[in-house]
């Protein structure tokens, strides 16, 4: 039908049909008359005088109030009667009161089935105020630092050499008579040719890199006690690194960095997720990383810092952030008792020249997510070659193991493994568990390796 508007509700559509339809319902057809004739008609007639009723008293009101409640509190008396009187005929009937939540199950033929849902004591609920995390936050900032370093860069079209400045975190983690020990990760310090640490109270010394994992993204640099002032030692703190593994997903984690390069910042999320396998470029190469997952924000410059927890201990070390328009709030940490074996053997790794350095003797393979899936190997490193005379040969290492730890070191490709075995001296003697394959299946074996040197085997 036409739909009509108030300038032309007087007017009577020519067509016929359209004048006989009426709407659904409408305001404006209600106040549409026929007819002139018949508007002035009913306008202008006498009218019947209206007689007003008279007004009611207000008593019978009170009155159906009044018996209202009356039969209201019988109900409620006699109903709580009997249910009194039931429970104390079958006492049974309180402890086994369940409630019943009819559903579907989709199966191969959907059915109906009687969800029991049991009566539930009552929770309670814990919230964290506002000065607990200023508590934690003025706690750790001590042993969190800001890192910048300077590295050379080469254009790629003029072959023109230029400086780059870089931005990162660090966390105190330990010190000896002569050095302050700083964790962080790899890529923030990685083909630097200058480290300059910054402090809480501002202060800046120059550091240096003590030992670096590429696969874990990992890297401790120290600083010369020496070259703090007195003050600066009186206001800085060793991080108390806290258990990644007892982290339970939906607890409150507290994210200090150094976001932007603009200095020490503090941001409070949540622990969103647990041994999440990440995917990380960089640049050059893909590798698949376990991490923590944060929405507490990580931005560039947090890389290197510590994720804690509500009692002030490092659960994690940020390191990446899921960069997209259409994602918010996915970040990422090394978890700390993963981190912990290896920022404890970089830091107790020597310099060492090259003829100092340690030969296993051994060609590998990584195992990767894919090649575990198909062919159902051991995540590791496969050893696919052994030099005769080597310390692997010693060992007894053969074709076809699958190296997994060296000295407590999870080992998860074969630069980790070259990296690792380089930074001991030749003559250590090193802990090996590796899986072999045995009677159809894969076992964990161990055996103990002395390391020897490159230029003897090569002799």
């Amino acid at each position: 039908m036409d739909n009509y508007n108030q300038d032309n509700i007087n007017e009577i559509p020519n067509n016929s049909d359209n004048y006989n339809s009426k709407p659904e319902y409408s305001f404006w057809a209600e106040n549409t008359g026929v007819s002139n004739g018949y508007n002035y008609y009913h306008q202008y007639r006498p009218q019947p005088e209206v007689i007003k009723p008279k007004k009611k008293g207000v008593s019978k009101f009170f009155s159906f109030v009044f018996r209202a409640l009356i039969f209201g509190i019988l109900v409620g008396v006699a109903f709580a009667g009997v249910q009194f009187a039931y429970y104390k005929i079958f006492p049974d009937a309180f402890a086994n009161n369940n409630s019943y939540i009819l559903g579907l199950v989709e199966d191969d033929v959907k059915s109906d089935v009687r969800l029991k849902v049991r009566s539930t004591e009552r929770g309670t609920v814990s919230s964290v105020p506002e000065t607990t995390v200023m508590k934690v936050a003025e706690m750790t900032m001590p042993s969190i630092v800001s890192i910048s370093s300077t590295s050379t860069q080469t254009d790629i079209w003029f072959g023109i050499e230029y400086p780059s400045e870089g931005s990162g975190s660090g966390i105190i983690i330990g010190k000896d008579e002569d050095e302050l020990f700083i964790a962080t990760n790899n890529h923030v310090v990685s083909g630097t040719d200058k480290i300059t640490v910054t402090f809480i109270d501002d202060s800046q010394a120059d550091a240096v890199i003590k030992g670096t994992d590429t696969v874990a993204d990992l890297a401790v640099i120290t600083v010369k006690l020496d070259d703090l002032d007195k003050s600066t030692r009186d206001s800085i703190a060793i991080a108390k690194l806290g258990n990644s593994d007892d982290v339970e997903v939906g607890e409150m984690a507290i994210a200090i960095g150094n976001a932007m390069g603009y200095g020490q910042s503090v941001t409070v999320g949540y622990v969103s997720a647990k041994d999440r396998k990440v995917e990380v470029s960089d640049n050059y190469s893909y590798k698949t990383m376990v991490l923590l997952q944060t929405d507490a924000a990580i931005n560039p410059g947090n890389s290197g810092g510590a994720l804690i927890n509500i009692d002030g201990e490092v659960i994690g070390i940020n390191t990446v952030k899921f960069a997209s328009y259409q994602v918010e709030g996915m970040g990422y940490a090394i978890p700390i008792s993963r981190a912990n074996p290896i920022i404890n053997d970089l830091m107790n790794r020597e310099v060492l020249k090259p003829e100092e350095k340690g030969f296993l003797g051994i060609g590998v393979t990584d195992v990767t997510d894919d090649v575990s899936e198909r062919f159902g190997i051991p995540m590791g490193v496969y050893v696919s070659s052994i030099v005769e005379g080597s310390a692997a040969d010693k060992a007894g290492l053969n074709v076809g193991d699958v190296i997994q730890y060296v000295n407590d070191t999870e080992i998860s490709s074969s630069v980790q493994l070259t990296e690792l075995i380089s930074s001991i001296r030749v003559g250590t003697e090193i802990e090996i568990k590796y899986m072999r394959h045995v009677d159809g299946d894969y076992k964990e074996h161990t055996v103990y390796a002395k390391l020897g040197s490159r230029d003897i085997v090569e002799e």
